[in-house]
C-alpha cells in the first residue's frame, strides 16, 4: 500500500526527484573520494615530508568538500519541497474523498479516525518520504561505493565486511518485524484517544451537569495509558536498535585495526590505506545505520498508508449520476414511492415501503414516535444516503438522476441538530447563497424570528460565531439554521424537528412567517410537537418505519389510534379538538 500510495502521488514530481537523486549521487561520490585523497596525503605527503604535495591535494580536498556541501544543500531543498507537496496532495485527496462520503461511510469510519488519517497518518508518510530523499537515497550508493573502494584498497582486509553487513541486516530485520504490529496498534489507539477527547470536549456541559468529571477522567486515563503502553513497547525496540548497530560497528572497527596492523607489519598495506579503509568502513556502517533509521519509520508509515488507502478506496454509496439531469420544471413536487432503507448489517430496515406526496403550496408533516424513521426519511430527499428500496422523485425525476448541484439548490434541509461554522453570522447565512445581500440576510432573519437577537449582538451580521455555534443558545442556533435555508430559497423545504428548542410563542410566530414566505414552495416538517403540525395540509404518521396513517388532524384523531396516542400524550382531549 505504501509503494502504491507513493507511486500515485509522486508521479507529478518526476523532474525534482530526478534532480534530487543526481545531487545525492554527486555528494555521495564526493564523500567517497575524500578518504582516498586523505590516504594519498598521508602516504605521499606526510610520510615523505612533501609539503607541496600536502597543500596541493589539501586544496583538492577543500574543493571536493565544497561540491559535497552544495549538492547536499540542493538535495535537502528539493527533498523537503517534494515531501511537503506529497503531504499536501494526499491530505487533499483524503479530504475530497471524505467530502463525497454519505452519512453511511462517515459513520463507518467515525469522525475521530478520519481526522487522524487526514493529519497524523499523512504526516507519518510525509516524514518517511522526507527522510528517504535526504538520507535513504544516498545510503545504498554510499554502501556499495564504500565496499568497492575498500576492495580497491585491500581485498584480504575486506573479508571483515563480509561478516559485518549480514549481521547488521539480520539484527535490523528481526527488530523491524516486531515493530510493525505495534505501530498498527498505536494508530488504532491514537484514534481512540481522539474519539474520547472529542466526546469530552463536545459533551462538556453534559459531563458538568451530571458531575461525571471523575468518570470521564478515568476513561481518558485508560485510553491514554493504553496508547502509552504501546508507545513504550515501540520505544524499547527502537532504543534496542542503535546499541545493537553500534556494538557491531565497534567490533568491526577493532577487527579492522587488528588485521590491518598485521597487514602493515607484513608490508602488504600502507598506513594511509588503513586510515582510508577505516573511513570507508564507517561510511558503510553509517549507510547501514541510515537504512536502519528508515526501517524504523517504514512499518509505521506502511500502516498509515494502509489506513489512508482504506479511505481512498472506499466509494460513496451515493453515486453521482452518469448522465445527470441539469434542469427541472422547478415546481417542487416531491414524491416518495415505496421507499425503504436498511443500514448495512442491520437485522431490520429503518423504513419499509413508505409512500408520500408533497406538493407546492402545501405543508406536509411527518410525525411518529422516537426511532420511527422520520429523520431517515427526510435524509433520502437531498441524498444524504440513498434508499435501499423504492425511489424518491423531485418533479417526477429520481433524485439519483439529478445533478447534485441542482438538487442542492432545489432542496433545502434544516437538520435536527443545527450546526454553525466558525466565522460570523453573515458567513453562516451566506452558506446557503454566497451572493446574498445584507438585505436578504436581514429578511431571512426576520422570517426566522432571529433579527432581534442578531441586532443585539455586537457587530450584528458581523458578530462572531464559534465552531458549532456554541456561543449562542440552542433556540438561536435553530433560528440561524432556518434563516440559512431561507437565504438559499429552494423549491422544497425540509424541516427536521427544527422548532424543538423554540418556546411556543416564537414557534407560532415563526410558523406564521414561514407560511407567508414559503406559500408557493413545498414544505415538509418533521416534528415531535403536535402544536407545530396540527394545521398542516397533510399529516403522515410513521410507526416502526411504516406509514400507518395519512390525513388532516381531525381525520387522524377520528380513525388513527397511533396519532391519537401521540396527541393525547401532549394535549387534553379538549385541546386536541
Amino acid at each position: 500500500m505504501l509503494i502504491r500510495l507513493l507511486r500515485t502521488h509522486l508521479q507529478p514530481y518526476k523532474r525534482p526527484i530526478a534532480l534530487l537523486v543526481l545531487l545525492q549521487f554527486l555528494q555521495t561520490c564526493a564523500s567517497l573520494y575524500l578518504p582516498t585523497l586523505n590516504a594519498d596525503i598521508i602516504d605521499s605527503g606526510v610520510v615523505e615530508g612533501d609539503s607541496g604535495y600536502i597543500l596541493s591535494y589539501g586544496a583538492v580536498m577543500i574543493g571536493v568538500s565544497l561540491v559535497q556541501v552544495v549538492c547536499n544543500i540542493g538535495a535537502v531543498y528539493y527533498g523537503a519541497r517534494t515531501a511537503s507537496a506529497l503531504g499536501r496532495d494526499v491530505r487533499a485527496a483524503v479530504f475530497d474523498r471524505v467530502q463525497s462520503f454519505s452519512a453511511r461511510e462517515v459513520g463507518h469510519f467515525g469522525a475521530p479516525s478520519l481526522i487522524t488519517r487526514t493529519t497524523n497518518d499523512v504526516q507519518q508518510v510525509q516524514m518517511l518520504v522526507l527522510m528517504t530523499f535526504t538520507l535513504m537515497v544516498s545510503a545504498p550508493i554510499m554502501c556499495v561505493g564504500g565496499i568497492v573502494m575498500a576492495l580497491g584498497l585491500d581485498v584480504p582486509l575486506s573479508g571483515v565486511l563480509v561478516a559485518v553487513v549480514p549481521v547488521l541486516g539480520i539484527c535490523v530485520t528481526l527488530i523491524v518485524r516486531k515493530l510493525r504490529p505495534l505501530f498498527r496498534t498505536m494508530q488504532t489507539r491514537l484514534d481512540t484517544v481522539n474519539r474520547v477527547l472529542r466526546e469530552q470536549i463536545t459533551g462538556n456541559r453534559v459531563i458538568r451537569a451530571f458531575v461525571r468529571d471523575e468518570y470521564e477522567q478515568g476513561r481518558f486515563r485508560t485510553s491514554n495509558t493504553e496508547l502509552t503502553d504501546v508507545a513504550l513497547g515501540t520505544g524499547n525496540l527502537l532504543a534496542l536498535m542503535f546499541p545493537v548497530v553500534m556494538t557491531v560497528v565497534n567490533l568491526s572497527s577493532i577487527a579492522v585495526v587488528w588485521f590491518g596492523a598485521h597487514r602493515i607489519d607484513s608490508g602488504g598495506m600502507q598506513i594511509g590505506d588503513l586510515t582510508a579503509f577505516l573511513a570507508y568502513l564507517m561510511q558503510i556502517v553509517m549507510s547501514v545505520m541510515m537504512a536502519t533509521f528508515m526501517f524504523m519509520m517504514v512499518p509505521r508509515a506502511e500502516v498509515c498508508a494502509e489506513r489512508i488507502h482504506e479511505v481512498l478506496d472506499t466509494s460513496s454509496s451515493v453515486v453521482p449520476p452518469v448522465a445527470p439531469v441539469t434542469e427541472l420544471r422547478r415546481h417542487g413536487r416531491l414524491e416518495i414511492r415505496g421507499a425503504g432503507f436498511r443500514y448495512p448489517g442491520a437485522e431490520e430496515p429503518v423504513l419499509r415501503s413508505v409512500d408520500l406526496v408533497a406538493r407546492p403550496g402545501e405543508v406536509t408533516a411527518v410525525i411518529g414516535s422516537t426511532g420511527s424513521g422520520k429523520s431517515t426519511l427526510l435524509g433520502l430527499v437531498p441524498r444524504l444516503f440513498d434508499a435501499t428500496g423504492g425511489e424518491v422523485l423531485v418533479d417526477d425525476v429520481p433524485v439519483a438522476d439529478i445533478d447534485p448541484a441542482l438538487l442542492a439548490r432545489t432542496v433545502g434541509l434544516v437538520p435536527q441538530k443545527p450546526y454553525l461554522f466558525a466565522g460570523t453570522v453573515a458567513s453562516n447565512l451566506r452558506y446557503g447563497n454566497p451572493d446574498a445581500t445584507d438585505e436578504e440576510l436581514w429578511h431571512a432573519l426576520e422570517v426566522a424570528q432571529g433579527r432581534d437577537f442578531v441586532e443585539r449582538l455586537e457587530g450584528g451580521l458581523d458578530a462572531p460565531v464559534s465552531q458549532g455555534g456554541t456561543n449562542v443558545s440552542g433556540g438561536q442556533r435553530q433560528r440561524l439554521a432556518i434563516a440559512r435555508t431561507l437565504v438559499q430559497r429552494p423549491e422544497i423545504y425540509l424541516f427536521d424537528d427544527s422548532f424543538s428548542a423554540l418556546d411556543y410563542a416564537t414557534d407560532a410566530a415563526l410558523r406564521a412567517a414561514l407560511g407567508r414566505e414559503t406559500s408557493e414552495a413545498t414544505v415538509v416538517i418533521v416534528a415531535q410537537r403536535v402544536a407545530t403540525i396540527r394545521d398542516a395540509d397533510r399529516i403522515v404518521v410513521l410507526d416502526e418505519g411504516r406509514v400507518v396513517g395519512t390525513g388532516r388532524h381531525h381525520e387522524l384523531m377520528a380513525d388513527n389510534e397511533t396519532y391519537r396516542e401521540i396527541v393525547l400524550s401532549q394535549l387534553t382531549e379538549a385541546e386536541a379538538a
